[in-house]
């Protein structure tokens, strides 16, 4: 693919040309390639020579979860022998749908990391450690090693757990930068402070935090992010959110003020239920466009995670449209007791609490066919004194107090974990 990282720096309008460009190239290729598109474009008699700017998407149906899993080969827009890499999503809203990539996928994955790096700061001189796994089917962390190696920087690919070995690596290889989910340093932090490591003087000087949200709308560190710098100050935290499906990323410049578009690999728009734009200010469904993708390329693909978006220019110099941490995704959302809740707004309660080790959070439906959550607690305390204490905390935070259930840390430690999952689950929707 033809390279242009200077575009982010450009005006609105320039940005806005570019990728209109590009948008003509991609529809003219899912018409030729797409089995899935194709029929579309028949089904609702669309004329792709007549879709000229990002206004006129509007006139292409969105394409959704549910056709991915329905429809999955259909999606694909290259013959076999023309794969080199095969991934799949994490299924967190379904069934997983498998994802191909050809070699310029690839490249182009790896010059998107390079991209989402170079926003966070990093450079050649940096040592990157790599605390994902990068087997499993799972795309996120061979792009990693990718963009890392595309900037030049070192890898330890460390993978994800084993508070000793990653305490190990960073004695011994002297990393910069971690590459990781954020919850995962509060067991580093533990690890340490049990084993006299100086942590704060270490060689980490900044993480790339993933899967789960450190800001709040307003940019401040949620709870979360707030546990991780008190106790080690020393160390940046950026934010990047990414998907399987738009195999691209928005990361975190060191403005802190939300993850920046990359116009070259994706068109982003925030719709409502109704899949119309949102404004400024509201928060929308993230639905994204693919460019310069070959082998399954998405066309207006909802995403199911809501998020605020922000279009004014960025202090970096920066001029693309930057997106808030995650709200919640739509699938995911709860009606309990007349109030509409997503589950990071119960997790960042929760993470609020000293003696609160683990937990998950169950939603069913009950016997009137409402929501009901159910929040199981790891914790070494588990009086009803303690289990008031945290519904009155529910009730003052969010209006409402779930039902609390005690249970031993170690068996939810395991129910975070099932024998197929990739990376730890706090929540599980049984409805």
């Amino acid at each position: 693919m033809e390279k242009n990282p200077d575009i982010q720096f450009r005006s609105p309008e320039e940005i806005k040309s570019y990728q209109e460009t590009r948008l003509i190239e991609t529809l003219v290729y899912l018409q030729a390639h797409s089995r899935f598109y194709q029929q579309m474009f028949r089904e609702h008699s669309i004329d792709i020579s007549r879709i000229k700017t990002i206004e006129d998407l509007q006139q292409i149906p969105v394409t959704t979860k549910t056709d991915l899993q329905l429809h999955n080969n259909e999606f694909i827009c290259v013959d076999r022998d023309a794969i080199i890499d095969y991934v799949t999503t994490s299924g967190t809203l379904g069934d997983p749908v498998t994802f191909v990539l050809t070699s310029a996928d690839l490249d182009r994955l790896a010059y998107n990391e390079y991209l989402s790096f170079n926003t966070a700061g990093c450079s050649r001189k940096d040592i990157l450690q790599l605390m994902t796994t990068i087997d499993r089917r799972f795309m996120a962390g061979l792009a990693y090693y990718l963009g890392a190696r595309e900037l030049g920087m070192g890898v330890a690919r460390v993978g994800n757990g084993i508070p000793e070995l990653q305490w190990d690596t960073i004695h011994r290889i002297h990393p910069t930068c971690g590459m990781v989910v954020p919850s995962f340093l509060i067991k580093l932090i533990e690890f340490a402070e049990k084993n006299q490591i100086d942590y704060n003087n270490s060689s980490m000087k900044k993480c790339v935090c993933i899967g789960e949200a450190l800001r709040n709308p307003d940019f401040t560190l949620n709870t979360l992010g707030q546990r991780i710098n008190e106790k080690w100050p020393s160390l940046q935290l950026y934010s990047t959110y990414a998907s399987t499906e738009m195999q691209s990323s928005f990361t975190e410049c060191s403005e802190f003020h939300g993850g920046h578009l990359q116009p070259e690999l994706i068109i982003v728009e925030f719709l409502d239920d109704k899949n119309l734009p949102v404004k400024e200010g509201e928060p929308g469904e993230v639905t994204i466009t693919t460019l310069g993708v070959e082998g399954m390329p998405l066309l207006r693909f909802k995403t199911g995670d809501i998020c605020y978006h922000y279009t004014e220019s960025c202090t970096c110099g920066r001029n693309t449209i930057r997106l808030s941490s995650v709200l919640g995704r739509k699938g995911q959302m709860i009606k309990y007791k007349g109030t509409t809740l997503y589950p990071p707004a119960l997790f960042d309660i929760l993470d609020d609490i000293p003696k609160v080790k683990n937990y998950v959070v169950e939603v069913y439906t009950n016997k009137l066919g409402t929501d009901e959550i159910l929040i199981r607690i790891g914790s070494e305390e588990n009086s009803e004194s303690f289990a008031k204490e945290i519904k009155d905390l529910f009730r003052s935070k969010i209006r409402v107090a779930p039902t609390i259930r005690f249970e031993p840390a170690d068996y939810i430690a395991q129910i975070q974990m099932p024998p197929m999952s990739r990376k730890s689950i706090k929540f599980f929707d049984l409805r």
